[in-house]
């Protein structure tokens, strides 16, 4: 099979209806026209000698010819646009290079000791810091928009390399201002159960949040075994936090975010019972580069151990 006279668009079409098998809707989303779609698709299958997706007038669906192509060319096309776009950053940062970070968290002040250690080793790499939401946590890092994430643990994704733990923080409850446990003390994972917390939407099936990491903050059973409800739905904090001050769910958050999110209609309460959160430096295994390295050597020495929370009794 001859694919020579085909370029990095026609392959990112090809992959773009695999995924939303809907030719309008991946000319929208990458901006064509559905004829260029379609003369791209009649191109492959006519080079591959078979079809590679099937149509009717009301759906569209991969061939097993064409599921095994996706298979094959989706490492390979995000290896080579990584490869390609480390090689644009090069020729526009020059040697010293750029440095993209996410974090998940709110607080930079956590990493400001890596920082630091990593800007002096390297005083002139670029580094930009970005927000990474919790409903897509890891699709910024497996899409090449960063190089490496800061996030809590545990992180168990085979094509995901977890660096150094870089520091721990408890965890406190976040509720109304006149939610019935506004006026505790401390609370617990038992409290959860009377009062139902968020889930995250599952928008993205291939980035959403897995069950293990987003227990890790909200598990799904109290300790002694009670189911805890989800009751709503949050993708980020700044919906979440407008949801727990109009009273539709309450939800463990880290610490930080008493600092960063002080508001008179919300209240954090200390949950000393509950084992610290860890955070720690991510990055993808294929993409691992020497400033990656140098970044996590950077990391300053931690020691403590935070148990994960069970997912199920």
């Amino acid at each position: 099979m001859d694919l020579r006279d085909l370029d990095l668009r026609d392959i990112e079409i090809f992959l773009m209806l695999s995924t939303e098998l809907h030719f309008g809707r991946t000319a929208e989303r990458l901006h064509l026209s559905p004829a260029r779609v379609s003369q791209v698709i009649g191109k492959l299958e006519r080079r591959i000698g078979s079809k590679l997706f099937e149509r009717t007038s009301r759906t569209v669906t991969s061939t097993p010819i064409g599921l095994r192509l996706r298979d094959d060319l989706q490492a390979n096309y995000r290896d080579l646009t990584a490869s390609l776009g480390r090689a644009a950053r090069a020729a526009r940062y020059g040697e010293a290079g750029i440095l993209r970070l996410g974090i998940t968290s709110s607080s930079l002040d956590d990493i400001r000791p890596l920082l630091n250690t990593f800007q002096s080793r390297h005083p002139d790499c670029t580094v930009h810091v970005e927000h990474v939401h919790f409903g897509n946590p890891f699709g910024a890092l497996r899409g090449d928009d960063i190089d490496a994430l800061v996030s809590w643990l545990p992180i168990e994704e085979p094509d995901l390399v977890v660096g150094p733990t870089l520091h721990e923080e408890p965890f406190m409850l976040l509720v109304g201002a006149d939610h019935p446990l506004a006026q505790r003390e401390s609370a617990s994972y038992e409290d959860l159960a009377d009062h139902g917390v968020f889930g995250v939407p599952s928008t993205d099936p291939v980035n959403s949040p897995p069950d293990y990491w987003t227990a890790a903050v909200v598990p799904f059973f109290t300790p002694s075994g009670r189911r805890i409800p989800r009751v709503a739905q949050a993708a980020n904090f700044q919906d979440l936090i407008l949801l727990v001050a109009a009273g539709k769910a309450i939800t463990p958050v880290h610490a930080h975010a008493a600092r960063y999110y002080s508001r008179p209609d919300v209240t954090y309460i200390p949950m000393p019972e509950v084992p610290p959160a860890r955070w720690a430096l991510i990055w993808r295994r294929s993409a691992e580069t020497a400033l990656i390295k140098d970044l996590a050597a950077s990391a300053p020495a931690t020691t403590n151990h935070c148990p994960t929370p069970l997912v199920s009794p």
